[in-house]
Formats: C-alpha cells, sequence, structure tokens
C-alpha cells in the first residue's frame, strides 16, 4: 500500500474489463519475492520493497479465466520511488483510498476477499486509515 493508499487495476482480459488487485503468475523456478518483484516491475515500471506477507487463499478457488485453480498470495508493498505507470497496454490504474475500499471495489472473488480482510485490518469503509 501507499500513503493509506491501495493500488487497483482496471484490466481488459478476454474481452471483459476487470477491477482487480496487481498480480501475475510465477515463473518456473522463480522465488514468490522475486515474482512480486518482476510482475510490479513489468506492470507498473516500479521497483518496490516488501514489507509483509499479508494473506494466502487458503480455500478452493477456481480461475474466473480457465479450468485451473488459483492460490494468491499477497504481500504490502511500498514504492521505492518513481511513479507507478502503466507499461502493458489494457490496463488502467488507479489508487484508491483506504476508506473507499469495500467488497463492492473488485469483480474477483478472491480480491472480494482482500477487501474484506483490508476493511477488518483498516476499520469500516468511511473510516480506513
Amino acid at each position: 500500500m501507499e500513503a493509506g493508499k491501495l493500488l487497483v487495476i482496471r484490466e481488459k482480459i478476454k474481452g471483459n474489463w476487470f477491477v482487480k488487485l496487481p498480480g501475475g503468475g510465477l515463473e518456473l523456478g522463480e522465488g514468490i519475492h522475486a515474482c512480486l518483484k518482476r510482475e510490479w516491475m513489468e506492470e507498473l515500471g516500479q521497483e518496490i520493497e516488501i514489507k509483509q506477507h499479508f494473506y494466502t487463499t487458503d480455500f478452493f478457488q477456481p480461475s474466473a479465466f480457465d479450468d485451473s485453480q488459483v492460490i494468491s498470495i499477497y504481500y504490502l508493498v511500498a514504492a521505492k520511488g518513481g511513479t507507478a505507470k502503466i507499461i502493458e497496454p489494457g490496463m488502467e490504474l488507479q489508487w484508491l483510498p483506504l476508506q473507499e475500499v469495500s467488497e463492492e471495489t473488485f469483480d474477483l472473488p478472491i480480491d472480494k476477499v482482500m477487501a474484506r480482510l483490508l476493511v477488518k485490518l483498516f476499520g469500516q469503509p468511511g473510516g480506513l486509515d
């Protein structure tokens, strides 16, 4: 997160727009932290500092895009400098103040779970700081 804000991506996938948290896939032989840093740089052109692990999916989550299973690992991060910008086409980004984040912010089921956890950790919508 960036100074009380959450980065949200609006991405066109298979012809449909989805509001989601940034992320991507782990490459063969790659560690989780290396993947997180690589994905952030590839998608947003910005270096990050990994602050702490936040949540790992602990339930079965089918992919919204194919017949695979998704395991999601979430971290709190901070930008090392510069401004996040869209590198990949078909994406828009927005830094949302935490008080504006809710389950309804997101389209993907796992990101809805994350929104509930964030509200639980930082307070109710309208009072997140």
